[in-house]
């Protein structure tokens, strides 16, 4: 009877450990499905009017603010990558003392390589590329993807070139100035530049191995919603 009793016990222990083990699974799987496809329903989800990203680093956790009324396009895009994990494990490739800091290409190649060229319109520029603020790197009109840099000085020259900012860093700007800004544009440098393409091909692997000193960005999570 003893035997019984403890056999049903493990039974149903395995029962919910595999129960709840398959819920982390089908979780993991959607967000790696709409990774895997732009058309995925996900992406159309609206972004609230404010809400707030806890970025989680190599070097501490800052928070950015994100307006919609900034930037609808953008805040809507940078809402749902976030909420699907795309930043995740990531690099900050391309940092400049004095002028920014750069971020937002997929460390699974594979992933970087779906999102390379999945553009959104561009929006009015309602704020200014001051201190903190953030907004998406981009080639020219109409080229906003899935890189994103904080600036980390007055960059307003930026805003005539169509740099329209989705948010602001409200906490832990320290924690973006201390990003490792040794290497420069040779990691990668920017989309205009031309040379990330090695960064697409090889995601992280290649980054840790040739630029072992570079950030890493580890989480972004919504945590507030208003």
């Amino acid at each position: 009877m003893r035997s019984l009793i403890s056999f049903t016990v493990l039974l149903l222990f395995s029962i919910l450990l595999s129960s709840h083990g398959n819920g982390e699974t089908a979780q993991t799987r959607d967000a790696r499905a709409a990774l895997m496809n732009p058309q995925h329903k996900l992406w159309n989800k609206r972004a609230p009017d404010t809400f707030q990203v806890r970025v989680g680093t190599s070097k501490g956790d800052f928070i950015i603010e994100a307006h919609r009324d900034w930037s609808p396009h953008g805040v809507d895009r940078f809402y749902n990558l976030v909420r699907a994990g795309f930043f995740d494990d990531s690099r900050f490739f391309r940092v400049r003392a004095g002028f920014i800091a750069q971020f937002g290409i997929a460390g699974d190649p594979v992933i970087a390589a779906v999102w390379k060229n999945q553009t959104i319109p561009d929006d009015t520029i309602r704020q200014s590329n001051t201190r903190g603020f953030v907004s998406y790197a981009m080639t020219g009109p109409n080229a906003r993807t899935t890189q994103l840099f904080i600036n980390l000085a007055d960059n307003s020259r930026l805003d005539k070139e169509g740099f329209a900012p989705i948010g602001k860093v409200i906490e832990g700007m320290q924690i973006v100035d201390q990003l490792y800004a040794g290497y420069g544009e040779t990691a990668g440098g920017g989309m205009r530049g031309g040379k990330q393409g090695k960064i697409f091909e090889g995601g992280n692997a290649y980054l840790d191995r040739e630029f072992p000193k570079l950030d890493k960005l580890r989480r972004a999570k919504v945590i507030t919603k208003k």
